[in-house]
């Protein structure tokens, strides 16, 4: 009788799994190009939504999930706390173009492992990776440096939090409020209330005003 091969066929293939989601294809395409030049890396599965992410983290399990912020017009930050829930040994990187640091500080309290901005070089996406599978924290630098200095919460009148700024964009995109609270898994009552406190912080609440708002923070264009 053959003797029993040390590596069986049924046994998973070694390496780090990895999960890419982000709604634009070049991009996932550009992520597992980068990725594939280094054999510590497995991809398991990519997603496009974030039902379908969920559903992808829930089948694989990954070692490491990079998360695009927003994915067909839906944030994915409300959806962090139930993907750990789901794959509690699932580390989050969160890669995104959105470089306002509260949306860092939101990612990192509800359970992210790492914010790299898109713009990032492809040695420091291979190295956040790398870092985030280990079980640290990666921050780019850049937003690093601002989250140490930057108090947490609004400095002034016009600031607002990472979640006020994801109800202006989808108000300025001309979402009801019952749609909004179905994207960010929240109540009606809650999005009145964020309403009502950017209409208390930029003084705009009319369509044409929300979308100028939007505009001039890069939430929409």
């Amino acid at each position: 009788m053959d003797a029993p091969s040390s590596t069986p066929s049924r046994h998973e293939p070694p390496g780090t799994t990895v999960v890419l989601a982000d709604d634009h294809l070049v991009v996932r395409a550009g992520m597992r190009l980068l990725l594939a030049q280094d054999p510590a890396f497995r991809i398991v599965a990519e997603s496009a939504t974030v039902p379908d992410t969920l559903d992808a983290v829930r089948r694989t399990r990954p070692r490491v999930l990079v998360l695009d912020l927003t994915m067909a017009g839906q944030s994915s930050l409300p959806m962090i706390p139930e993907l750990l829930t789901v794959s509690p040994g699932t580390r989050i990187l969160v890669l995104t173009m959105q470089e306002d640091p509260a949306f860092a500080r939101e990612a990192l309290r509800t359970g992210a492992s790492g914010y790299l901005l898109k713009e990032a070089a492809a040695e420091e996406l291979r190295a956040a990776v790398h870092q985030v599978a280990g079980g640290a924290t990666y921050v780019q630098p850049v937003l690093g440096a601002r989250l140490a200095v930057e108090a947490p919460g609004p400095v002034d009148q016009e600031s607002l939090t990472a979640r006020e700024a994801e109800v202006l964009s989808l108000l300025a995109l001309g979402h009801t409020n019952q749609e909004i609270a179905q994207r960010l898994y929240v109540s009606v009552r809650t999005v009145e209330t964020h309403r009502a406190r950017i209409r208390d912080k930029l003084g705009k609440d009319t369509r044409a005003e929300l979308i100028a708002a939007a505009r001039e923070r890069g939430l929409v264009t």
